[in-house]
């Protein structure tokens, strides 16, 4: 047992007081460190609180696991992974003390391929990111009232204003992004601090880490996403926006 105090009264509340309670805590929250919004988070929702994780690191997992020992923590193995990125799953689920659960698409690659046509991730990238991470990730997240990302203002324009706690009006559900104020040296002291594991590409130029046919290492001077879709115009999948 990790004796962290749940609150089951927020974990089950309805949409408008689970929105209202977002909001507010956006906004109390939004000076206060990283550990300690996952804590609230964590007193606050319970099992219904959750982490998700694309193995780029494991900071978030890291610190969730600080606070509650055992928590879920929610990967998306789309079928188009790194290996490394499946080694850096694996490595998380061995060292941390979290529950590593992994989604995978109704389709496999081949069954998609079979419908769809081989490599629909070129030809249709919304579409091949809808079946494979943001439906999953729907169908993951039914069970939690409140899931935590690794986002961060400084990655891309798209995520400038990210709260540390926010509405996920898709979802109905909490969003909780709290290292969002963390600069790229914010996470590289946090990983050296405690030693987090980290996906070996991060050291191999590229410095965002999604599915293999659509990254590309980052040149100097690109921001951290430059390297997702490039040349398509796309630059999220769909989780987040």
């Amino acid at each position: 047992m990790s004796g962290i105090r749940t609150e089951p009264a927020a974990a089950d509340a309805g949409e408008e007081e689970l929105r209202t309670l977002a909001e507010r805590a956006g906004a109390e929250l939004e000076e206060a460190p990283a550990l300690e919004i996952v804590r609230w988070a964590a007193d606050t929702f319970g099992e219904r609180f959750c982490v998700t994780s694309s193995m780029e690191d494991a900071v978030v997992a890291h610190l969730a696991s600080r606070v509650r020992p055992g928590v879920d923590v929610v990967f998306l193995d789309t079928g188009y992974h790194f290996p490394e990125t499946i080694g850096t799953r694996d490595a998380v689920e061995a060292v941390l003390d979290v529950n590593v659960l992994t989604l995978t698409p109704r389709q496999s690659v081949a069954e998609q391929d079979a419908e769809y046509g081989p490599k629909l991730h070129d030809r249709d990238p919304d579409l091949c990111c809808a079946l494979r991470k943001v439906k999953p990730l729907e169908e993951g997240l039914a069970g939690y009232a409140a899931w935590a990302t690794g986002l961060r203002r400084d990655e891309s324009p798209t995520r400038a204003n990210t709260p540390v706690v926010g509405w996920d009006a898709r979802r109905r559900k909490v969003k909780v992004s709290p290292i969002a104020r963390w600069t790229q040296d914010d996470v590289d002291a946090y990983v050296a601090r405690y030693g987090v594991l980290t996906n070996p590409l991060l050291s191999d130029g590229y410095a965002s880490v999604g599915c293999a046919p659509c990254t590309r290492r980052v040149a100097a001077r690109e921001d951290a996403r430059a390297g997702r879709w490039a040349g398509t115009g796309k630059t999220e999948c769909g989780l987040h926006g």
